[in-house]
């Protein structure tokens, strides 16, 4: 690795866990037992942090979890199990029906805030397409303090006495699936992305509009 870095290789390194899993800064105890951030490149790798081009955060138009652990915007209801069945969630390496809700921009951005992102990678927008409104997690509220939360709490007894904050956007109710041009994406899909980049702060560079690997719209 050191070698290849002295050549200026290319070197694309891709994480195959989400941030609330690691050890450190994820919702311990329900984590896997390593670095599933940007740490976890410069500890496992050895890599230069001095030679980090781009750190492209990928998340799911919506949001999931396998198996247990804090799932602030879980949908235990009809719009969750439309989005696991439409979505096709299931766990890659044990099966299990992954845990379906909105996406949740109060973890979006502890995870910019953590992964330090330099674009967005909004995969599997097309699996809203028929819902005629959709719900976006904006700050949690603590039912006992009364406080509003933009920022995740460290502590997850606050967490699990808090109540989810909710802006709704209107839905675009057409297929999108396989769209490569981001205004050919219907107004309201747009929308969609904009309240997401507005929120966050950060580019969505890349959107997931299908299965196949062509069905990508690049900004």
């Amino acid at each position: 690795m050191d070698d290849a870095q002295k050549k200026g290789t290319n070197i694309l390194v891709e994480g195959a866990n989400a941030l609330m899993l690691d050890i450190d800064h994820g919702t311990y105890p329900f984590v896997t037992s390593s670095a599933t951030g940007i740490g976890g490149v410069f500890t496992g790798l050895a890599l230069s942090p001095f030679k980090i081009k781009e750190i492209i955060g990928v998340v799911k138009a919506y949001t999931t979890r396998v198996g247990g652990g804090p799932f602030p915007s879980e949908q235990l209801n009809e719009d969750g199990e439309k989005l696991q069945t439409m979505g096709r969630e299931f766990g890659v390496t044990t099966g299990r029906r992954r845990r379906c809700g909105w996406l949740d921009l109060v973890v979006l951005k502890y995870s910019c805030a953590i992964n330090h992102y330099t674009s967005l990678n909004l995969t599997k927008l097309d699996i809203l397409d028929s819902f005629p409104s959709i719900k976006i997690a904006v700050a949690y509220k603590d039912t006992v303090s009364g406080d509003f939360l933009e920022s995740f709490p460290a502590d997850l007894d606050i967490l699990e006495r808090c109540e989810v904050v909710y802006e709704e956007l209107k839905g675009w109710e057409r297929s999108i699936t396989g769209t490569k041009v981001y205004i050919d994406l219907p107004k309201e899909a747009r929308a969609y992305v904009d309240f997401i980049e507005e929120r966050v702060g950060v580019k969505v560079k890349y959107i997931g509009t299908g299965v196949e690997r062509e069905a990508m719209i690049v900004r």
